[in-house]
């Protein structure tokens, strides 16, 4: 697999610096770079020449001269991101600036393993088409998996909602399909790192993202990084010993807090109180007359809050972010402030998700940006697979 970026350490000196600066000028790359004037006419050249930079209009400098600036051409190289669900795959390819160029949503094939790497190979051949691109541009992937990741053996783990991903090299077996590097990574993650980038945890080093709807699972950003643990598990809060007992062997697989407050349970919880039995959570909190649902929302935050005690008093977070079905619920998260003033002398903010369901997906670009420009920085002859192979980690 040959990802085609620039060789020299210079060219990827300077296309990183267009990339920062741009719309640029080649005085002021070669300002910026310390390379000389006429080396970096030679290397806008050849960059140029070879589809990396595009022109980008003149500039008026001094005693009427012009000068002409540069910018990333964003087609060069593309990206494959795919947050996979339980229940579906959200894919897209990006381009150089973050664009989407194509997206497909269809439904998990619930089979998974094998037959969940076929789906994603077809969609891929799906997006180049939709998007007229040639298969060599793009130049790697990301994909959001609900499960964790151990950072050394790159084998998934905790994937309950999935068969058959536990038992095979997902990120391997993906990656001699499709023809270029890989990298899979827990989908609540990846939605914290779309938030960490076009949502609300801009400008926030320290927060976490908690996706509340069938189940619970949390991201966690610290000090600008995702924070990801010995086993590649951190953040797995559904076996929080929290809402229930946590020594029932009942709920060992599906752990405390979620057997407390995923959907499954809210419904028995509103059907416990004598509510229609049947519906959908949404369904259920649509109904804001019905004390049973009062109740249930309530009960259900009470245990959110104790949970994000728990999390406080270990990370500290500034703010906690919600999404998914559940956590994008404005009544509920009222609930949870009101009873976090109850229970903590200074809570951490709490806010929800403008990114919705797009959350997962752009935080599979955000880390395909992030790695591309850490290739443009790595050391001479680091250059191609081994740059973006799965052990070279994203912030």
């Amino acid at each position: 697999m040959h990802t085609g970026f620039p060789r020299q350490p210079t060219a990827r000196k300077v296309l990183r610096a267009v990339f920062e600066r741009a719309p640029v000028s080649r005085a002021e790359l070669a300002r910026l770079t310390g390379i000389s004037k006429q080396a970096m006419s030679e290397i806008i050249g050849t960059l140029e020449q070879e589809g990396w930079v595009r022109q980008a209009g003149k500039v008026q400098g001094a005693i009427g001269r012009s000068a002409m600036n540069y910018e990333p051409d964003p087609r060069k190289a593309l990206f494959l991101g795919v947050d996979v669900g339980g229940t579906k795959v959200h894919a897209a390819l990006a381009d150089l600036s973050g664009s989407i160029l194509a997206e497909v949503r269809e439904p998990t094939d619930t089979r998974g393993g094998l037959h969940l790497i076929d789906q994603i190979a077809r969609i891929h051949t799906e997006l180049l088409q939709r998007s007229g691109h040639r298969a060599e541009t793009v130049k790697s992937g990301v994909i959001g998996i609900p499960g964790a990741v151990h950072p050394k053996t790159r084998r998934l783990h905790m994937v309950p909602n999935i068969p058959g991903l536990t038992d095979i090299p997902v990120e391997s077996l993906i990656q001699e399909r499709l023809g270029f590097p890989v990298y899979i990574e827990n989908d609540v993650n990846l939605a914290a790192k779309g938030e960490q980038r076009f949502g609300q945890g801009k400008s926030i080093d320290n927060f976490v993202f908690i996706a509340l709807g069938t189940g619970i699972g949390m991201g966690i950003v610290n000090d600008g990084r995702i924070l990801r643990g010995a086993h590649g598990a951190a953040g797995e809060v559904s076996t929080l010993p929290v809402g229930t007992d946590p020594f029932d062997s009942r709920i060992f697989k599906a752990g405390a807090l979620e057997s407390s407050i995923g959907s499954i349970a809210i419904r028995a919880r509103y059907e416990g109180l004598g509510g229609e039995p049947g519906l959908t959570v949404r369904a259920i909190f649509d109904r804001t007359s019905d004390r049973a649902t009062a109740i249930v929302v309530d009960e259900v935050s009470r245990v959110i809050a104790a949970a994000i005690v728990a999390v406080a008093a270990i990370l500290d977070p500034q703010t906690v972010i919600f999404g998914g079905s559940v956590g994008v619920r404005q009544e509920l998260i009222d609930r949870v402030e009101h009873h976090l003033g109850r229970c903590m002398p200074a809570p951490p903010a709490c806010a929800i998700s403008t990114l919705g369901s797009q959350a997962g997906l752009l935080g599979c670009i955000s880390v395909a940006l992030e790695r591309f420009h850490d290739v443009l920085s790595e050391a001479p002859g680091s250059i191609g697979d081994a740059s973006l192979a799965p052990d070279h980690q994203p912030a």
